[in-house]
């Protein structure tokens, strides 16, 4: 495919929420910084005080394991970066293990989901996936989702923490919401709580899904399935949860434009910040990734970020982009070691196709007005 190929920039689908009346303005930075290799990066913020993610796709590797090191340059001026990703570990879970069911795919059918520090325990949550079966709307499956930790900080891992089928369904994707700073000991309460990106038809995407399901369990027992229990409502401004998943209650839909979504919690800001991503045609429909063979299945995505004072909403829109990166960008993050100046200084982490093919770096600042 021709790498200068440009896309009109049409109107893409509108997201089904407000505008924010309290972050007011957005602006990224026009410089992106990349490092490492690969693609998805869910990170977090370590208890030794370093950020850590996992990739796909790279170094020949279905997925591997990075430390952080370092912070990024707030001065506009300057051209460098003051930070590095080390690679940690090459091949935490071994492909040839878990890629032979026929639903999976049999070299790379292991992708880095949800990632999150306790006390110097890594919990990495890995989900097994296809790149689609349905030729209309060919989008990447996950099939399960399981959870693997590390007490050395990604060096080696118990890969058998939980078994295999831990999530299965809408809830195959885990993704934990990043708050409590260093090793969770800032934490609101004493769960952690993860989103679960999937679609209207009881499965689970990486692109192009529709919706987020929400759900918790106690820090002592996050291996342990019978105390996860998810939010199926709010009852008196208070959230109800119910460990029937079939009760979840959606707590964002974008139907058909809901990716693969991370939430990190803005202290300084008392927010939740939301950045979801789909990819769309070039009338602005949206089109899966996956839906075509590589090169020619690259095409733009929609980029659009929200903030809430509650994980279960309500949301509010505060910025989008119908034609972000080159080739379409996706999986974007905020990392809570990364926000500055009250907050209002921001730095989002994401992948994307070709030059953006690895972890890249571009900064945010916000203005904020008098809303609630």
């Amino acid at each position: 495919m021709d790498q200068e190929k440009s896309y009109r920039i049409t109107k893409a689908s509108t997201p089904p929420y407000p505008k924010s009346d309290y972050i007011t303005g957005a602006k990224f930075d026009q410089r992106r910084y990349h490092q490492g290799n690969g693609d998805m990066w869910p990170i977090t913020w370590g208890l030794d005080g370093h950020l850590y993610g996992a990739a796909g796709d790279n170094r020949l590797s279905p997925m591997n394991f990075w430390r952080v090191r370092g912070e990024p340059q707030l001065s506009q001026k300057s051209q460098q970066n003051a930070w590095f990703a080390d690679l940690v570990n090459n091949l935490p879970v071994d492909p040839i293990t878990y890629c032979r069911r026929p639903d999976v795919d049999a070299t790379m059918g292991i992708k880095p989901a949800g990632l999150i520090d306790v006390e110097g325990c890594m919990y990495f949550a890995v989900e097994l996936q296809n790149y689609g079966t349905d030729p209309a709307f060919t989008r990447q499956e996950n099939v399960c989702g399981w959870i693997i930790t590390s007490w050395d900080y990604g060096k080696t891992w118990n890969t058998s923490a939980t078994p295999t089928d831990f999530f299965t369904g809408r809830l195959s994707s885990v993704h934990f919401v990043q708050q409590g700073g260093p090793g969770y000991r800032n934490a609101p309460d004493e769960y952690i709580y993860a989103i679960f990106p999937c679609a209207h038809d009881g499965k689970s995407y990486w692109e192009n899904g529709d919706c987020i399901l929400l759900g918790r369990v106690p820090t002592k027992h996050i291996i342990d399935r019978e105390y996860w229990e998810f939010y199926i409502g709010c009852q008196n401004e208070k959230p109800i949860w119910s460990k029937d998943e079939s009760q979840a209650a959606e707590i964002f839909t974008y139907y058909h434009m809901c990716g693969e979504d991370h939430i990190s919690y803005n202290a300084k800001l008392g927010r939740y910040i939301l950045g979801n991503y789909s990819f769309l045609d070039d009338e602005g429909n949206p089109r899966p990734n996956h839906q075509g063979k590589w090169p020619d299945s690259a095409y733009r995505s929609q980029l659009t970020l929200y903030e809430s004072k509650n994980l279960w909403g309500p949301w509010k829109l505060f910025y989008q982009d119908d034609n972000w990166g080159t080739y379409g960008d996706y999986q974007p993050a905020f990392p809570e070691k990364w926000m500055y100046n009250d907050g209002k200084t921001m730095f989002m982490v994401s992948s994307g196709t070709y030059d953006d093919y690895n972890f890249t770096v571009q900064r945010l600042d916000i203005t904020t007005g008098n809303g609630n």
